[in-house]
């Protein structure tokens, strides 16, 4: 049995393998630096791109589609980033108007808008008149556009048809175009015609008539430059001197001989409340002739006006002007600025204050009640018995908005104008209209 077991001994320990011979030291030592040849190769080149993704099918070509609304505004080529707008509203109205101390005359403004200063006296009652248009219809047209710096540019330019007749009342009813506001602005300057700086057109009651409160109201548009800033504003406007001979009766002339602008200067403060506003001017008064008139007076005058919201659904409006030689400004120049006395100019004293109430029954009634009136502080033995001492008037108003953009309103209105001598006229007058804004 050892016998047997002898040669398996022998097979577990067989001879080592003899070492490999210089050749082949050389083969192996070449293959691992050719390796490490290569693997430095593979580290140094960038990885290959992702292939690009196959391309899509071309869309089936669509439909063509009706052209789009216009969203964006449209500007001209040669001043691109400029916004043009217009607007207006077209006014058709009927006014029933009785006078007890003569008439009206027929196709006079007085026949379309109350003016107190026209408002007959000491003839004979003429009956109703009832007249009918369409001439205070309105179009604007404006342009704004902002600098690179951030200035503000704006122009404007307002029209309606209340200019020269080229018709009448029996066949077409043809009326000329006039010019309410040209003005352009840039930042706190403004150049132009506009409401003169001493009218606070937001405190103008909410009226069918053109102005309403007329017997006390600051209403003026003429050329003017102007300054604001904040609540401050300063302008120098057209000047213009209205006066009436000694003797006159008031009767009104314009004398254009004015060499100085007429200065006015504003201040306003607002509120959720509403606003206030204070207004002075200063102006010379002068009057030239070849015949040697040359004379030359002062004028000056202050005005208080507002707005007082006392809840969503009322308001009050109101007004008082006082001045000397500022008559011109008020009620389309009710009275003259001043009275020739021979070769001198005596400047007219005045005072004018207006109130209104506005009342908003829902969001489609409305409804406004106002007075108003002015005085004249003359001499008769200056003026003449027929010189104006007062005017004044009182009106209400029912306004209804079946659409935001559509009134239909009646409004009634008792005036009257008082004379030097005692004299006065009255003035009843329903006035209706049906207005359409765009």
């Amino acid at each position: 049995m050892a016998g047997a077991l002898l040669p398996l001994p022998a097979l577990a320990q067989a001879p080592p393998e003899a070492p490999p011979s210089p050749r082949e030291q050389a083969l192996e030592a070449r293959v691992a630096a050719l390796e490490a040849v290569i693997a430095t190769l593979k580290a140094e080149r960038p990885p290959a791109p992702a292939p690009a993704p196959a391309a899509a099918a071309a869309p089936a070509p669509a439909t063509p589609a009706a052209p789009a609304i216009q969203t964006t505004p449209i500007n001209t080529a040669g001043f691109p980033g400029t916004r043009f707008s217009f607007g207006g509203f077209i006014k058709m109205e009927a006014l029933a108007t009785a006078t007890d101390g003569g008439e009206l005359p027929d196709g006079g403004a007085a026949r379309l808008l109350y003016l107190p200063g026209a408002i007959p006296v000491g003839a004979a009652d003429e009956g109703t008149d009832l007249d009918s248009s369409a001439q205070f219809s309105r179009l604007w047209f404006a342009s704004d556009a902002t600098l690179d710096d951030g200035t503000p540019l704006r122009a404007y330019i307002e029209l309606d048809l209340f200019g020269s007749a080229l018709g009448n009342e029996m066949a077409t009813n043809t009326y000329g175009v006039s010019l309410r506001h040209a003005w352009a602005s840039w930042g706190r300057w403004m150049v132009g015609q506009n409401w003169s700086n001493f009218q606070d057109p937001a405190s103008m009651v909410d009226s069918i008539d053109l102005v309403g409160a007329t017997d006390a109201t600051v209403f003026v548009r003429q050329p003017q430059v102007r300054y604001t800033h904040g609540a401050w504003s300063l302008a120098l406007e057209n000047p213009e001197t209205v006066f009436s001979p000694r003797g006159g009766n008031f009767a009104r002339i314009s004398s254009d001989d004015n060499v100085l602008p007429d200065l006015t200067a504003r201040w306003t403060h607002r509120g959720a409340w509403g606003h206030v506003s204070v207004a002075g001017l200063l102006r010379e008064l002068r009057h030239e002739t070849t015949t040697g008139i040359d004379d030359a007076s002062t004028g000056f005058g202050l005005s208080v006006t507002g707005r007082q919201i006392i809840n969503p659904a009322n308001d009050l409006r109101y007004g008082v002007t006082l001045g000397r030689g500022i008559s011109r400004y008020i009620g389309f120049a009710i009275g003259p600025d001043a009275i020739l006395d021979g070769n001198r100019l005596e400047a007219v004293d005045t005072q004018a204050v207006f109130a209104g109430w506005r009342h908003v029954f829902s969001p489609q009634w409305r409804g406004n009640l106002y007075a108003s009136a002015s005085f004249f502080d003359n001499d008769p033995l200056q003026t003449g018995g027929g010189a104006i001492e007062r005017v004044g008037s009182v009106a209400g108003n029912l306004i209804y908005s079946p659409h935001p953009r559509i009134d239909v309103g009646l409004e009634g209105r008792l005036g009257r104008r008082w004379l030097e001598n005692g004299s006065e006229g009255d003035l009843s007058r329903l006035h209706f209209h049906v207005r359409y804004n765009f």
